[in-house]
This record gives C-alpha cells, structure tokens and sequence, in this order.
C-alpha cells in the first residue's frame, strides 16, 4: 500500500510538472478564446485609482484588443489584501495588480523610491519615476516575475491626530500607526513618534478605542477609509511620497504578441497619467471636506518642516552603510529634482 501511495503521488506531481507550464496560458480563457484580465487593488471604488482604471485601462484594452481581451477589476481588497494579490500576480493566479512598494521586502531597491523627504511635489515625482530612475526599480520588478506597465500615484503622506500637533516636540509619545516596513517604522521613529505597527483595517478600530493617538497615509486615502471620522486633526508633514505600479504577471505579458503589448502598455500609461491627475484633484477637494467636518489641518511652519526633514537623515545614513547601492540611487534622483 506504501509502493501504491508513493507512485500515485509521483503521477500527481508529474501532472503538475507537465500541466504547470500551461497554466498562465489558459488562465482566465473563457470558452469563446477571450482572455480575462483581473486586476486588484485595495483603493475604495470611489478612489482616483479605481476611476481611472474604469475610465481609461479597461476600455482602452477592450476596444483596441476587438473584445480578445476582456477586463475585469476587483477594488477593496476583493481578491484579499495586498500581499495576497500582489503574490498572486507573481506566481500568475491574478493577471494583473495596483501595488506599492511592498515587494521592498524581496528587494529592498523597490521601495528605494518611498524613502523619506525624497521628492517635494507631484510634478517632480512623475518625470523621475516615469524616467531612468523608474526603469531601474522596474527591473527589480521584473527580477520577481513581475512586468512593471506604469507607475502611478498614491499620494503623500500626512499625519492625521487626535491632537494639535505643530512641532517636533509633540511627537513625543504620540503613538502612531505605520505599516509593518522598516522604512516606515524608522522613519516615524526618527520623527519622535511612537511607532504601533497595524494592518490598515485594523486602524479605525484602535483609533476609535485609544489604543492609537493616529496615524500617517496620504490624504485621500485618510478620508476614503473614515480614519478621519475618529481624528481631529491633519498635519501636512508629506514625510514620504508613496508610489504605486501597475504590475502584470510577467510570463503573462511576455506571452503576449508584440501589439497586445502595446496596447496593453499605451493603455496602462494612459490610465496612469489620468490617475496622477484626478488625484491631486481630489486632494484638494478632500482638504475642503475635511476642513468642512471639523479636522483642524496643520501646515508646518518653515521650522518645523526643517526639523523633520533634518530629523529623518540618520535613517539614510543607515540605508547607505546597509546598502552598497543606496546612495549612487539617491543622489541620481536628488540631481534631477
């Protein structure tokens, strides 16, 4: 019975072996012969990065392709949280993907671009990121299965309280939630806060029972998720710009012909560049709002914004002493902000 068991499960992974090459083929073929595109993301459906996708990617895919390719996009988490997806882009289960910068944590030259104080407004932060610099990251994208399409905006990070806070010295003892990243953690840390690393959906619940005084995430992204229902206060510290890339299933990609890629790529760059615009749109429309629910925003005076920028620079004599890297990358941006 033993012998039996064990060539049984021999033929099962020689079922595997044989039939796992083909898998990305047929994944998401229908029986008609159109391919099926799923993307996720965690952006609410009401969110520049899911209007844009709506508005731009899906129908500019579909028509140009002649109905071949069909698309379809799971906002809020539909398809599991962001490790999730952005795994299953990676091994192929999910064709397509909006992330961050979370695969930093197989390559840490990925979330090079989120390091603190690095670009000063939208503008600059696109033509570097859409340049030399981007291909680069793109790359280790690649290095990890996965095709690099666009890179599009999440917005910069404030800092959302339940109390005033307009110097370095009211950081002291305020717990704030940040993702669980090094880079975050450190950089928070070194702003003077005390760093309470949660999942995101995990943070209305601590703000609203005290077990956090905020937390820290682009603005529109404050106001989305109701954080700002349990806050009281903004301060527009933009100690970090976060990115986001269309990611595609590499094989997937590559198996493509010549002009699917094309399009799919002029209408991933398309969405992209209209996600850039809509949300510095709704940044401003959304600082109306939250001035109009009660939040009171902080703009830090030139002191303070000198302090915090001054307070992050042993995080990046840390990163250059870490990574041999590091530095040649960063001074590559800085030249050409």
């Amino acid at each position: 019975m033993k012998m039996k068991a064990f060539f049984l499960g021999l033929a099962g992974l020689l079922i595997i072996a044989l039939t796992g090459c083909n898998y990305l083929e047929t994944a998401g073929k229908a029986q008609d012969g159109v391919t099926t595109i799923k993307i996720a993301h965690y952006f609410s459906k009401t969110h520049p990065q899911n209007i844009a996708l709506n508005e731009k990617f899906k129908p500019m895919v579909e028509e140009k392709t002649n109905g071949k390719y069909k698309v379809e996009i799971y906002p809020a988490n539909e398809l599991g949280d962001e490790d999730s997806f952005t795994s299953g882009v990676r091994i192929g289960s999910i064709q397509m993907a909006i992330t961050g910068m979370g695969l930093q944590t197989a390559n840490p030259k990925i979330g090079a671009v989120e390091w603190p104080y690095l670009f000063d407004d939208y503008e600059q932060a696109n033509r570097i990121l859409n340049a030399e610099v981007g291909e680069e990251i793109g790359n280790s994208f690649r290095e990890l299965g996965a095709e690099p399409l666009a890179w599009t905006a999440n917005g910069f990070r404030v800092v959302s309280s339940n109390r005033e806070i307009s110097s370095m010295e009211d950081f002291h003892g305020f717990r704030m939630r940040m993702p669980n990243i090094p880079i975050f953690i450190n950089t928070g840390a070194a702003m003077g806060a005390n760093i309470q690393p949660l999942a995101l959906s995990e943070v209305f619940t601590a703000l609203e029972q005290g077990v956090i005084d905020g937390q820290e995430n682009p603005i529109v992204t404050l106001k989305e998720s109701g954080l700002y229902e349990v806050q009281s206060h903004v301060i527009e510290t933009r100690h970090m710009f976060s990115p986001n890339v269309y990611l595609m299933n590499k094989e997937f990609f590559d198996g493509m012909d010549e002009e699917t890629q094309k399009i799919i790529k002029e209408a991933a760059d398309a969405s992209a560049q209209y996600e850039w615009e809509l949300l510095q749109e709704t940044e401003d429309k959304v600082k109306e709002e939250l001035e109009k629910e009660g939040l009171k925003i902080i703009v830090p005076d030139e002191k303070f914004m000198d302090d915090l920028q001054k307070s992050v620079e042993p995080v990046y004599e840390d990163l250059y002493e870490k990574y041999d890297w590091a530095e040649e990358l960063i001074n590559k941006i800085r030249e050409q902000k």
